[in-house]
């Protein structure tokens, strides 16, 4: 007969204890059951309050920000004036809506927009509330001036994410992915990246091909491109490609815009990064930086392209919000008072003079570029010099490392191999040297991995 097998004792569960209320691992399954997973958020903790460059997350472990909300706060968190500017609208008025009751922080914000914008012209300027609404709004009021429906815009370009502006973003993956199909007349054009062996020359020439195959310059409205690529990599456009660009526009009745959502507002060293070229466009694109962490964006242009719709063409409930408008007079006054654009200018030149020597010491011919313009600067890793292969899984560990040290950091590429500075101006060179501290021990930390694991 077999032998009787014994009875097996269950094992005895352990408990596993839930999430303490109120900390990041508690709210991020409140998040994941309650927001769509299409919203990413790149860091797992939640904020609790933030301070110029420093934010404190629900557990109180502190964080220096060079993310400062995807260049949002070139004026860092909470500036003063700000705060004070919107605290004072907000006892008077918070929305009538600009098309019912018109309001003068939105025709104050308009004439200041004016006067700061390149050109030697008169200008108007339109208010509304995201990136994608500006963009979408300049497409509509081109085409309405030029009476044509193309627009062209270049790889590697990100204007949005709405569908007009989905078509106009040079990147499938995570944007475009399973969205389409997009507006017709929308024309693509390679943007001149030397690290992909497209010179500026072979750019326009590509673009001659475009407008004589696919592109009738006849019928295109407007030129888009972003000074300094933002998610494409933040590479800055030659000052001979907008000026290539600014006769192409002039020879065949085209409009330029210059999207400056990202690059705007002294991140720079200029109000405008298409300033540095000394090139002027006909529209520009304005949101982010414009009032230190407030939503408010728009368009700012020449007069007459400005005015091209009929009374009731442009306009949005939310747009140009009194609340927003009150903050975006008090981060341009702050710009102003605060000498920001000199002060990104000089920030810029330290970052990059640091980067190089870290890189040097830390990570020998890892770091393959560091570019940008002004305190608008990206880091970008490859495998090697030789082959220059983007590292991508390297760029995710020093961002993994540095978060865990306490830096908040954000990529940027197609490749996903460059880690963008995006750190407030306003930031105070200590707290900046201690990022930069940290940026360079999670450096070192994922070198060392990655050496550990080639020797197992």
């Amino acid at each position: 007969m077999p032998a009787k097998s014994k009875a097996r004792k269950a094992a005895p569960v352990k408990a596993v204890a839930a999430p303490a209320e109120g900390s990041n691992a508690a709210l991020l399954a409140r998040r994941q059951a309650a927001v769509a997973r299409g919203v990413a958020s790149a860091a797992p903790i939640f904020a609790a309050r933030a301070e110029n460059a420093e934010l404190w997350d629900v557990e109180g472990k502190r964080y220096i920000d060079f993310a400062g909300g995807i260049a949002v706060l070139n004026t860092g968190h909470r500036h003063p004036g700000v705060i004070a500017a919107a605290k004072a609208q907000e006892d008077l008025y918070t929305h009538t809506s600009f098309q019912v009751v018109p309001y003068e922080p939105y025709v104050a914000l308009a004439e200041k927009l004016n006067a700061l914008a390149p050109g030697d012209f008169a200008k108007k300027t339109l208010l509304v509330t995201t990136g994608a609404e500006a963009v979408e709004n300049a497409v509509k009021i081109a085409r309405a001036y030029t009476g044509r429906p193309g627009v062209i815009a270049f790889s590697a370009g990100y204007h949005g994410r709405t569908l007009l502006t989905l078509g106009l973003t040079g990147k499938v993956t995570p944007y475009k992915k399973d969205v389409g199909p997009f507006p017709s007349d929308i024309y693509r054009a390679p943007f001149p990246d030397a690290r992909d062996g497209v010179t500026v020359e072979s750019a326009l020439k590509a673009l001659e091909t475009l407008m004589k195959t696919d592109a009738d310059p006849d019928r295109i409205a407007a030129i888009i491109l972003e000074p300094v690529l933002g998610e494409g990599g933040y590479h800055p456009v030659p000052t001979e490609m907008w000026q290539a660009l600014r006769a192409i526009c002039d020879r065949h009745g085209i409009l330029l815009i210059a999207d400056e959502i990202q690059s705007g507002f002294a991140r720079t060293g200029a109000w405008f990064a298409i300033q540095h070229s000394g090139v002027v466009p006909d529209l520009i694109t304005v949101a982010k930086s414009m009032a230190g962490g407030y939503p408010i964006a728009g368009v700012v242009g020449r007069a007459e392209v400005m005015d091209s719709l009929s009374p009731g063409g442009l306009g949005g409930t939310y747009g140009g919000n009194p609340v927003a408008c009150a903050a975006a007079l008090a981060a341009i006054g702050a710009i102003e008072s605060e000498g920001l654009l000199e002060r990104s200018t000089a920030l810029g030149a330290r970052l990059r003079e640091q980067f190089s020597e870290m890189g040097a010491r830390v990570a020998p011919f890892r770091m393959w570029d560091i570019r940008g313009l002004g305190a608008m600067l990206a880091v970008e890793f490859v495998t090697d010099f030789d082959s220059a292969t983007p590292d991508a899984a390297l760029t995710k560990a020093v961002i993994a490392n540095a978060l865990k040290r306490g830096l908040i950091l954000l990529s940027c590429g197609m490749h996903g191999n460059a880690v963008r500075i995006m750190v407030p101006i306003t930031a105070p060179d200590a707290v900046v040297a201690e990022g930069m501290a940290i940026f360079e021990a999670a450096l070192a930390e994922a070198i060392a991995a990655e050496q550990k694991l080639a020797a197992e």
